[in-house]
């Protein structure tokens, strides 16, 4: 099948589809029930039906979804059980409209707007792209090798811009701002996620987690990346020096993320709390990551990550 084809089951019957934008996923998914069969579908292999609760693959079909033929388990559920659309209020094909538009924004997309776009109030708009989200971080990520670069950066306010009761008194730098580190594979992926600070003792764990032991490494002179030497093939720019690039040596393509990163965030959300920047990261880096497929093909593959990647409105609230 060529790209942009999606299979789906509908009475049987193996159906083939294609959508190129927006408009065409909407007039596809018109009908709810067409939207289950294609959950069914992408979550289940196939549509093999398994029990979310206990993994049996053994179930029994029910008026409203299905009931495990395990005694021990007996359980009933539905093809959003265990998701990120369990005991949602709002109807698949908005969700689907939603992870489209949430994945195929280069910058990403507010929730005043989604919520102008999809006719539901701001507040449902905001708690639904947050799940989106949740769902678009890694599952099991493969260590990255090869040439990798490494990075630090801070989000947040300049200190000279806040008001006077939130400035930090001799503030420089990332003063008053949230960490944030990346590794980037030269040609491949990108991963960044909020630390508590930009010490050794904090990045190097995450290096040697995130990459494979002899791959080529390059960073700026930060002491904090000192000692990488003994499991990689360490190289270092002189930044301060205004060094940028030497040969084949440079961070410019995760200095590269980093800028659409901040401008996403200046430009579309404006302010976001250290508090849910992890999430923001994942979606920004989801979408580097996708960068060379088509829109249809990056909404596929968001799909196929819902299970198991179900968050509460409380817990995100808390």
């Amino acid at each position: 099948m060529g790209q942009d084809v999606y299979l789906y089951q509908q009475n049987g019957t193996i159906m083939v589809t294609q959508f190129k934008s927006l408009i065409q996923l909407l007039d596809h998914f018109e009908e709810e029930s067409t939207c289950i069969q294609y959950l069914v579908q992408t979550r289940w292999s196939g549509g093999a039906v398994c029990c979310p609760h206990c993994g049996n693959e053994k179930v029994y079909t029910t008026n409203r979804g299905y009931k495990c033929a395990d005694k021990d388990c007996a359980k009933k559920f539905t093809v959003t059980t265990g998701t990120i659309f369990e005991n949602t209020k709002i109807s698949l094909r908005l969700w689907f409209a939603a992870i489209y538009l949430g994945t195929a924004h280069k910058k990403g997309i507010s929730s005043l707007q989604l919520s102008r776009d999809l006719n539901i109030t701001q507040k449902t708009a905001w708690f639904l792209l947050h799940r989106v989200r949740e769902m678009l971080n890694e599952n099991a990520p493969e260590l990255l090798d090869g040439t990798v670069e490494v990075d630090e950066t801070y989000i947040g306010g300049k200190n000279q811009n806040r008001h006077n009761n939130k400035k930090k008194e001799n503030s420089t730098g990332g003063a008053g701002k949230t960490p944030v580190f990346g590794v980037l594979q030269r040609g491949g992926v990108v991963r960044a996620q909020v630390v508590k600070n930009t010490t050794g003792a904090t990045l190097k764990p995450l290096i040697r987690k995130n990459v494979k032991f002899d791959s080529i490494m390059v960073s700026d002179e930060n002491k904090a990346y000192h000692g990488l030497s003994l499991y990689y093939d360490h190289r270092t720019i002189n930044h301060s020096a205004k060094e940028y690039v030497r040969g084949v040596d440079y961070t410019n393509t995760l200095e590269g993320y980093w800028s659409l990163l901040k401008r996403g965030i200046i430009g579309i959300y404006h302010n976001v709390s250290p508090k849910h920047l992890n999430r923001y990261c994942a979606e920004f880096s989801y979408r580097y990551n996708t960068r060379k497929v088509k829109d249809g093909d990056r909404f596929e593959l968001a799909i196929k990550n819902v299970s198991g990647r179900r968050l509460t409105y409380s817990k995100l609230i808390s």
